[in-house]
């Protein structure tokens, strides 16, 4: 292993276990809870022995929570203990250009400097994300870039989703089929717009709604196109919450599919769901309000 890479887990881990010190130092018992999609509490086992089931598993994450991470990587080593070589692993965080990139460092044709280097890889991928690839690399399960290339994202966003059309055929490689189903719903394009005033730059409501439709549509199309018998997706919430975003263009591209929905969400007490949250997901990762944060 890296041993750049290697010290950054450790940290993380580390980081993570001054987190569980903390809360038990104020009484709390637990870092998280898990909760089905009733809000009764279970145990990881028996999460386990439900996410196993589905051709398709979707962990819905909280990008900065160091808990959610090692959840993930836990769950992933769980399912293939189960499935072993006939589990595929994908993400959001990785871009569908890049699965050569991805696909030579995983079969050691690459060092992981040049893989760092060359893949556009998200800031907190070495502490949060490289421990799933790893795991994927060391035992030979395959690992899907699923994410549209973030510069035809931009183009959505600035001039709708009808400007994909005048892309080249190369280009069009990295898309689901032309042209995307798209439906506008104003409180999602609120939503995005609010998402963009935090990050200071604003755009056309619609237009940014079809920039995350261009992301899902995408994300499902890889899977739909990759997948051959068990597949686990690392997303952002936001993709599979209430089995929308990623999911109904799942189920367009590939009818049938059997899916469950793992959602992360931070709350005051975790000693139960909040009612504001059900509905989201067949299961929760419920971590504290004040937990620590990768960043």
């Amino acid at each position: 292993m890296n041993n750049l890479f290697f010290s950054r887990f450790c940290g993380l881990l580390l980081l993570c276990s001054i987190g569980v010190a903390a809360f038990a130092q104020k009484g709390y018992k637990r870092a998280y809870t898990l909760f089905n999609a009733e809000g009764k509490e279970i145990g990881y086992d028996e999460l386990i022995e439900a996410l196993a089931q589905p051709d398709v598993v979707f962990i819905g994450e909280i990008h900065n929570c160091c808990i959610t991470h090692w959840l993930e990587y836990e769950i992933t080593r769980s399912l293939y203990a189960i499935h072993k070589e006939k589990l595929m692993l994908g993400a959001e965080m990785l871009e569908a250009d890049n699965q050569l990139i991805l696909d030579e460092y995983m079969s050691r044709a690459i060092s992981y400097d040049r893989f760092e280097a060359e893949a556009r890889l998200w800031d907190n991928y070495s502490t949060d994300y490289a421990p799933f690839v790893f795991f994927a690399k060391e035992n030979k399960i395959p690992f899907i870039a699923t994410n549209v290339p973030r510069r035809y994202a931009n183009v959505v966003k600035d001039n709708g989703l009808q400007y994909l059309d005048s892309l080249s055929n190369e280009a069009k490689r990295y898309l689901p089929p032309l042209p995307i189903q798209f439906t506008y719903k104003e409180e999602e394009g609120g939503a995005f717009a609010l998402m963009q005033m935090m990050g200071k730059s604003k755009g056309n409501q619609e237009y940014l709604a079809q920039a995350q439709a261009i992301k899902d549509a995408t994300m499902s199309w890889f899977i739909a196109h990759n997948i051959k018998d068990k597949f686990l997706h690392f997303n952002g919430n936001y993709h599979s919450d209430f089995k929308g975003g990623i999911i109904p263009y799942l189920l367009q591209y590939r009818p049938g599919t059997t899916i469950k929905t793992v959602c992360s969400v931070r709350q005051e007490s975790i000693d139960q769901l909040d009612e504001e949250n059900k509905g989201r997901a067949d299961f929760y990762i419920c971590v504290p309000e004040d937990m620590t944060s990768t960043y």
